[in-house]
């Protein structure tokens, strides 16, 4: 069992070095086939235009949500630091990685509870696997909310990465009645989210029955956890490992892209975060505009995460730059405007997104 614990800790090392190093990017999210009607006449004072945002009855400065990328290990402590005095800073939502490693091993406590030190207001949002909460209860989810003082809990689907990592959790049976039993009888908020394949309005459906109060997608079309696992897979160096490093590669075309997925949920209810392949003020308010309430960004504050928080605040800004000029072209005021400006798609998304969908997107 200890072995298992440190093998935990380590993975999360692992994890943030890879996605900080690597080429884990794969396949295409949609936002190419997407295009704002430019507004000749927009109407609108760009120095006037406001981000204020509203998600699970909370007021956010932005739209742009911090989402997990780490935790569970001394070396991800100063990242977690960082991006939360960013959220502090920004009135930004943030999430935290997969707490499972300080539950099992409680002196790792500190690499998340960082972040409610370093942001005393922020919306915090915890998290924990559909496996471990089918394995341990809400014992777990409690810890995990008490460890940040976190305003919402993530229950995380990840089940193509633990397809392919050779310590993964293979058993997927009964975790919709454990997110069920939770959302039954747990106060905080709890937000189902999916780690980059997508969620199907199949899915979202049973999740909105189950009783989630909102969907993060996490959508295809960003970073790869089995491009990811692959990479740890090739440097083992074990023999038996080869395979799981073509599955890797294999794998890292599966998922439903992020437009796709962004609409068959709208269409089931809301709130929605939208994720997964967003890299860019203008993704981000192409998603607002479907319909999403907030947008989840990663991979693209992962760097200058690591490197500064000056770095950091820069991405930001520029972030919340083109998310402003782009309100201003299509004379969205605020951000719920933007759900009224129009929009054309094309390509494939249109195609997977066609008349005679009954998840087509809901406007």
């Amino acid at each position: 069992m200890a072995d298992k614990k440190r093998l935990t800790s380590s993975r999360k090392l692992d994890h943030l070095r890879i996605c900080a190093e690597e080429p884990v990017e794969s396949g295409d999210p949609g936002f190419g086939d997407v295009r704002f009607v430019h507004n000749a006449l927009p109407e609108c004072d760009m120095g006037r235009i406001s981000l204020e945002s509203r998600f699970l009855h909370h007021t956010f400065s932005s739209p742009l949500f911090i989402s997990a990328m780490t935790g569970g290990h001394p070396g991800t402590k100063e990242v977690n630091a960082r991006l939360a005095r960013a959220a502090e800073m920004y009135g930004l939502g943030m999430g935290v990685g997969s707490q499972r490693a300080a539950l099992e091993k409680p002196d790792l406590a500190d690499t998340f509870s960082v972040v409610r030190d370093e942001a005393p207001h922020a919306f915090l949002v915890g998290n924990l696997g559909a496996v471990q909460l089918r394995d341990h209860g809400i014992e777990w989810a409690e810890k995990a909310v008490e460890m940040i003082e976190a305003d919402a809990l993530a229950i995380h689907l990840n089940f193509l990465q633990e397809a392919i990592q050779p310590e993964g959790d293979h058993n997927a049976k009964g975790c919709l009645e454990a997110i069920a039993r939770l959302c039954a009888d747990f106060r905080t908020p709890v937000i189902i989210k999916e780690t980059g394949c997508g969620i199907s309005a199949a899915t979202a459906r049973q999740l909105w029955s189950a009783g989630a109060s909102a969907i993060d997608i996490g959508g295809w079309g960003g970073t790869s956890w089995a491009a990811v696992e692959s990479v740890r897979a090739k440097e083992t160096g074990r023999e038996h490992d080869k395979g799981l490093q073509s599955l890797g590669q294999d794998f890292a075309c599966w998922g439903i892209p992020t437009v796709v997925s962004l609409a068959e949920v709208l269409a089931t209810g809301n709130p929605v975060i939208a994720s997964g392949g967003i890299r860019s003020g203008m993704d981000m308010a192409k998603s607002l505009a479907f319909g999403a309430d907030l947008c989840g960004m990663a991979l693209p504050l992962l760097q200058p995460a690591m490197k500064s928080d000056e770095a950091l605040a820069q991405k930001i800004e520029a972030i919340h730059r083109e998310l402003t000029v782009t309100m201003f072209l299509t004379g969205s005021e605020r951000v719920p405007d933007l759900r009224k400006a129009s929009v054309q798609i094309t390509g494939k998304t249109r195609q997977m997104i066609d008349k005679d969908n009954p998840a087509r997107i809901k406007r």
